[in-house]
């Protein structure tokens, strides 16, 4: 307080002396942060930027490995086939197709996003903090470069008086000020966030082609608004596996505020690249349900 001139409010002399911080939160997020005990410490991110492609190189397409889908199935994981009812063969006909999981696919985009978010712990652990609130994430094309970059943010907090974190590293949540708090009244504790991406390739049938291009030649069996059945299979695929991958990822936790997005990628004929991304809050119980003290009234209107 030596420092700070003498001609400003006592506010604002206060905010001075204890230093400067960012932050990414709203008023009221920044309210109920403050209610909780949780000081901002400063806004922290993290980034990676990865080559990208449909088509790469992975162990599993051959016997000395390749590039592409393998359709032979040797990849591994979800895969699901379907025969041609017509009975015969032609150079345009397509007498079989294929769904199958793209593993190569899940696993660079988990490389990508794990290195991206502990760019982001380290930036907050640097800082002290006891945890990182209001996170966001993404993943996005870098203009027309043909990378991907992922990009994890959010606002580091510490604990009033608190001590340092036991083990250094900050617990994250993509939760802020109220809904936070409403979290912790309930009995949870966030954890981490956990975030993961499942890909399914559809490489059409000769009757998923017809029915997606709207044709239905005389020798199909196929009423008008059949269901495109290789088609739902795949994406009922690959929400399971987003699931599966997320529910591997907590242990004997809970996830909460969960967020699921499936993205297509038209490919023509009926093929196509399905990506569902599922994110949530990992939380674990601490204590029973235990309401906290209602908030004191700062701006009376009378």
């Amino acid at each position: 307080m030596d420092d700070v001139p003498g001609d400003l409010p006592e506010a604002a002399a206060r905010r001075f002396s204890e230093g400067a911080f960012t932050s990414g939160l709203t008023v009221p997020d920044f309210a109920a942060c403050l209610q909780m005990g949780l000081e901002p410490a400063g806004y922290v991110q993290g980034f990676c930027v990865m080559k990208w492609g449909s088509w790469q190189f992975y162990p599993g397409a051959g016997p000395y490995g390749g590039y592409g889908p393998n359709v032979a199935g040797t990849h591994g994981g979800y895969s699901e086939s379907w025969q041609c009812p017509h009975g015969f063969v032609s150079a345009e006909h397509r007498v079989w197709g294929q769904n199958y999981e793209q593993p190569w696919v899940e696993d660079a985009w988990a490389n990508g996003f794990t290195s991206a978010y502990e760019r982001l712990i380290e930036e907050a652990s640097a800082l002290g903090a006891h945890g990182i609130v209001g996170l966001v994430d993404t993943s996005a094309p870098l203009g027309d470069l043909g990378v991907l970059e992922f990009r994890v943010q959010g606002t580091a907090v510490k604990v009033k008086d608190g001590p340092p974190p036991a083990d250094g590293r900050p617990w994250t949540t993509y939760l802020a000020g109220q809904r936070l708090a409403k979290l912790i009244e309930a009995g949870y504790m966030p954890v981490s966030i956990a975030a993961t991406v499942a890909s399914v390739r559809v490489w059409a049938s000769c009757i998923t082609a017809y029915l997606t291009e709207g044709t239905n030649p005389g020798w199909t069996s196929q009423a008008v608004g059949a269901e495109i059945e290789q088609t739902a299979r795949a994406q009922m695929a690959v929400r399971r596996i987003a699931r599966e991958r997320v529910r591997a990822q907590l242990g004997g936790d809970s996830l909460h505020g969960a967020s699921m997005g499936t993205r297509e990628r038209e490919l023509g004929e009926g093929d196509a690249d399905l990506e569902c991304i599922l994110r949530g809050n990992r939380v674990r119980r601490f204590k029973e349900f235990d309401p906290m003290p209602a908030p004191r009234p700062t701006v009376r209107l009378s």
